[in-house]
């Protein structure tokens, strides 16, 4: 932590806060991708699927993940998915 100012200090303290809490949403998304890559037939990967780009759209919306980045991984999905 710094030493100099109080609003340094907890600028810092909502950093740690802040990276703590996108990194668990994030986990919570590459689970979510992973579960669709992993699936072999696409009545299992539907649900699934749907899921993630959801989880995908609304990290994006919360400026969590870059909007480019939640377009290239829903373009992966889709490909993906489309391939089942």
């Amino acid at each position: 932590m710094s030493t100099r100012t109080k609003s340094v200090q907890k600028t810092q303290r909502k950093q740690i806060l802040n990276y703590n809490s996108n990194m668990q949403y994030k986990t919570k998304m590459k689970t979510a991708i992973k579960k669709v890559l992993e699936c072999k037939k696409k009545d299992e990967a539907d649900s699934l699927y749907k899921n993630a780009i959801s989880i995908i759209d609304k990290l994006s919306q919360k400026k969590i993940i870059h909007s480019n980045t939640a377009a290239r991984k829903k373009s992966t999905l889709s490909k993906f998915y489309n391939s089942l």
